[in-house]
């Protein structure tokens, strides 16, 4: 679980006092960088290297000095020195990563200011180290906080249906079809959501297990594939102790999802690419409505590209749901919150509501309705410890 927001406060405010006198980039960029990370309770966990080799633009050698694939290149420089500059060093990296590496966030730092880039919405934000804990919230992400737009037909879902769709195209070809093709990919989709949306930790640990042990060629992907899903569904106490510790950090998913043996895929170059393109997308901001949907698209070739006339995007189900129930429940919350009784009899009640889609195709509809009935269960549970610590 990510630390309290307040939690993060508190660990930056302390971590800007730790760091006030820091000037040297050669002596105290990794460990400035490592109680940074620390803010936000990643220690052990490898999410980013230092000073990652790249080609830089015109082909000379250069090192990133942090770089979180995807997520976030650090260029660092000693205090005082131009911001600008560092800046568009961290842009002559770009040409030496390969495109799903290509991170969304850059910071340059000279130890006194931050620097933050969004290089998808545009934002650059620049503050003081002594006000980094007004200022936290924007580094949400390393946390595995993310805000999460609602945007019609979203371009991410066509590229996720699209870069899936060619790995079951490829997969197909080579022989690898029915039941045990739609097993695998169901089982994939569901490792690409949990590798970006905490239930790995930590994150990336799919993509990060695919890249670190298994050849180039494809050649022993399948297998490794097939070891993981073993893993995924042995409880903690049954896991062998020499297991892997790389594996061994893969949770437990209850269910049945992995518990079916199916053959195992023979993979080759082009497959395992395709399989770390796919890994390379933000999976967390695909919405849970496009799941079902998303699914009958990869299996057909000529849907990929319609894939938004497949399912009913998630604004309109809101647009549907908030009136016909959800905002009525939310009122009705508005006016028990601060009484114990009351507030209990209506948890009660929410929890006893049953819902029904006559016409469910994929069940984006019953999806987004229990995810918003959670949120408002989790702001009763909110106001019933609130009304516990005055009590007492």
């Amino acid at each position: 679980m990510p630390l309290s927001w307040n939690e993060i406060k508190s660990r930056a405010l302390s971590f800007s006092r730790e760091w006030a006198d820091a000037a040297d980039e050669a002596s105290e960029a990794k460990p400035f960088w490592i109680a940074f990370f620390e803010i936000f309770g990643i220690t052990n966990k490898r999410v980013a290297t230092f000073e990652h080799a790249v080609k830089k633009f015109g082909g000379g050698q250069g090192y990133v000095d942090l770089f979180w694939p995807g997520v976030l290149l650090v260029e660092q420089k000693s205090r005082g020195r131009n911001l600008d500059r560092a800046f568009n060093q961290a842009l002559d990296y770009f040409p030496g990563i390969k495109e799903r590496d290509l991170p969304r966030h850059i910071v340059v730092c000279d130890f006194a200011r931050f620097r933050l880039y969004d290089l998808e919405t545009g934002d650059t934000r620049e503050f003081a180290l002594k006000d980094l804990h007004k200022h936290i919230r924007h580094f949400g992400f390393v946390a595995g906080y993310e805000t999460q737009e609602i945007k019609p037909q979203n371009p991410v879902n066509i590229q996720a249906a699209e870069r899936m769709g060619r790995l079951h195209d490829a997969l197909k070809a080579s022989g690898f079809d029915g039941h045990a093709l739609e097993v695998l990919l169901v089982r994939l989709l569901f490792c690409l959501f949990a590798d970006d949306t905490g239930i790995f930790q930590p994150a990336q640990a799919l993509r990060t297990y695919i890249e670190e042990r298994t050849r180039e060629d494809g050649s022993d992907l399948g297998p490794l594939l097939a070891q993981l899903f073993q893993v995924l569904n042995t409880p903690d106490a049954k896991r062998g102790k020499a297991l892997d510790d790389q594996l061994a950090a893969f949770p437990y998913v209850n269910g049945r999802l992995f518990e079916e043996a199916i053959p195992i895929a023979d993979f080759d170059s082009a497959m395992r690419e395709a399989l770390l393109d796919a890994c390379a997308l933000d999976w967390s901001a695909i919405s849970p409505a496009i799941f079902g949907a998303l699914f009958q698209s990869i299996m057909d070739r000529q849907a990929r590209r319609n894939l938004g006339a497949h399912y009913t995007s998630e604004e309109n189900i809101l647009k549907l749901i908030k009136p016909l129930f959800l905002d009525a429940l939310w009122a009705e919350f508005d006016k028990v919150k601060k009484n114990r009784n009351k507030l209990f009899e209506f948890h009660k009640k929410l929890r006893g509501l049953t819902f029904l889609d006559p016409a469910c195709g994929c069940g984006n509809f019953l999806v987004i309705a229990y995810r918003e009935l959670r949120l408002l269960e989790l702001d009763i549970l909110r106001a019933s410890l609130a009304l516990e610590r005055e009590f007492k």
